[in-house]
């Protein structure tokens, strides 16, 4: 025979129905959910956002310094253009040659075409900050990867090019019909035409930290 007692359930149940019968705050978490399991469901989805895989684009390759190298490395010498566009002429008998004859005669075409140069190496300042930086992300994938191929292609060859040819030149290999100026040769050789070479690989470079940051994981 089931002894009855009393408890918080009332008089008249069974101590041992009373064990197992859920309580009243109990069925209301079941219905509504407590709080404290939906503080507990929140923090595991923000740990499970915060561990999600790198190839989603929030955070940039380690590759990434290229594009701000490249961006300086194009200001730098956008900087250069518009002080030889704006009249100054330190650094000009590096350059020698046609050049630095008509920048000295006071050429207008000279400093219109270095003006002109000077606005596309901060075009290309641009391009290689887009290519690792969020924003970047943002714009058409295929045109920021494109502009990023040719100017990485056409600076790399177009430097390169010229370096070969300066080396020749400095070794004897490649005659010139008149005498070496030196000076001008050297700071071609090893600053003015060596710039766009190594400009072009590092936009290289920065292509490739762009195409990583993009692609999503499959």
């Amino acid at each position: 025979m089931t002894k009855v007692g009393y408890g918080a359930s009332g008089p008249g149940t069974p101590a041992a129905a009373r064990a197992v019968l859920p309580r009243p705050d109990q069925d209301r978490d079941l219905e509504t959910g407590s709080p404290h399991d939906e503080g507990d469901d929140a923090e595991m989805s923000t740990r499970t956002d915060r561990s999600e895989p790198v190839g989603t684009g929030t955070r940039a390759p380690a590759a990434a310094w290229a594009g701000y190298a490249a961006c300086g490395w194009g200001l730098i010498f956008a900087a250069i253009s518009f002080y030889w566009g704006s009249g100054g002429r330190t650094l000009l008998d590096t350059i020698g040659g046609s050049i630095e004859r008509m920048a000295l005669a006071g050429d207008t075409s000279i400093y219109v075409a270095v003006w002109v140069t000077g606005l596309l190496k901060m075009v290309g300042a641009v391009l290689a900050l887009a290519l690792v930086q969020p924003w970047g992300r943002r714009l058409p994938r295929r045109l920021v990867a494109l502009l990023g191929w040719v100017a990485a292609i056409f600076l790399t060859l177009y430097g390169g090019l010229l370096v070969l040819g300066d080396a020749l030149v400095a070794v004897g290999v490649v005659k010139q019909s008149q005498p070496i100026v030196w000076k001008p040769l050297w700071w071609h050789l090893w600053v003015w035409d060596m710039s766009f070479f190594i400009w072009g690989l590092l936009f290289a470079v920065a292509l490739w930290s762009f195409r990583r940051s993009v692609r999503r994981p499959r």
